[in-house]
């Protein structure tokens, strides 16, 4: 069953009772199964959470992300115990040989640079040399195919309403860069959260190396992702005039969560696709694999 996204940005009180989650503000009170929630984004700072809320939302594998000041997710809550030979996993996944993490950042980055030609090719309509790049990236990037390809991914990338094509990518930088952060946020919070579910501890990265980040495999995983974010900003672009994070907008971004994507034999949604890779990447460190199970982004007829 597709597991819902649950977005609050005002004042609530939030509690379970009979394994519902119990939604109360000052005129209304709603109820939700916790079992059919994926996602709870909180994004309003009077919002009250009960301990028993989320310790239910938790153990059913519900990521609980926190948005800043600048409504940005900000934090995240996941379920350390999600799988039942947790610390065999754990296990294999430190022991992990540096090449074996080397080529499968090697694959991770070929599908990423992949999926940017093919955005790119079908937003401007023109050839690019992202199949070329691809090509050329060798075990671990040791070249780093993946930051020549980004320079001209958005050197290149269409601005809707503007004279000029480009976008200066920032973190921190001005529109649409806040669009991009917020859908890249939410990748990186369905991401961490399928990695979990497969028993990986997301703090140990294949590339991402930092003592600071508590999410570094989820970083390596979402890479071939992204462009499914940038492809909706694009289309956000198209539509809304504003440049400021909004409910609408927001709603739109969340919607990739359920995009739909494709295997080799089935199609699933965004959400569920992400739990395949997970799983697929957890059988490379026990050695029943050698590839991560990625998915196409577009359909054969789209590619085509």
């Amino acid at each position: 069953m597709l597991k819902k996204t649950i977005l609050i940005e005002n004042k609530f009180s939030i509690t379970a009772k009979y394994n519902q989650l119990v939604l109360k503000s000052e005129i209304r009170e709603s109820s939700i199964p916790i079992e059919d929630i994926g996602f709870l984004v909180l994004d309003h700072n009077e919002i009250y959470l009960s301990i028993p809320a989320m310790n239910l939302l938790v153990e059913n594998n519900t990521a609980i992300v926190i948005c800043g000041k600048n409504h940005l997710p900000n934090g995240m809550l996941l379920n350390l115990n999600s799988h039942h030979i947790q610390q065999e996993i754990f296990k294999n996944q430190i022991e992990a040989s540096l090449p074996l993490k080397k080529q499968l950042w090697q694959q991770t980055i070929i599908e990423k640079i992949r999926n940017q030609g093919f955005l790119l090719e079908k937003i401007t309509d023109s050839k690019n040399s992202f199949a070329f790049l691809a090509g050329k990236v060798l075990s671990g990037d040791s070249t780093n195919m993946e930051g020549v390809a980004a320079q001209q991914y958005w050197k290149y990338f269409p601005q809707p309403h503007l004279e000029f094509d480009g976008i200066k990518r920032e973190r921190y930088g001005d529109y649409p860069n806040n669009f991009l952060n917020y859908g890249y946020a939410i990748l990186r919070a369905a991401t961490a959260r399928a990695l979990s579910g497969s028993g990986l501890l997301n703090t140990l990265g294949i590339h991402h190396k930092s003592k600071y980040n508590a999410f570094a495999l989820a970083d390596d995983i979402m890479e071939p992702f992204r462009p499914i974010v940038d492809e909706k900003v694009f289309e956000i672009m198209q539509r809304f005039e504003e440049q400021e994070l909004n409910t609408a907008i927001k709603t739109e971004l969340l919607e990739i969560l359920t995009r739909t994507v494709y295997f080799k034999d089935e199609k699933s949604p965004l959400m569920t696709a992400l739990q395949k890779t997970a799983s697929s990447l957890q059988q490379c460190f026990t050695g029943s694999r050698k590839k991560i199970k990625y998915p196409s982004l577009w359909s054969s007829t789209d590619i085509e």
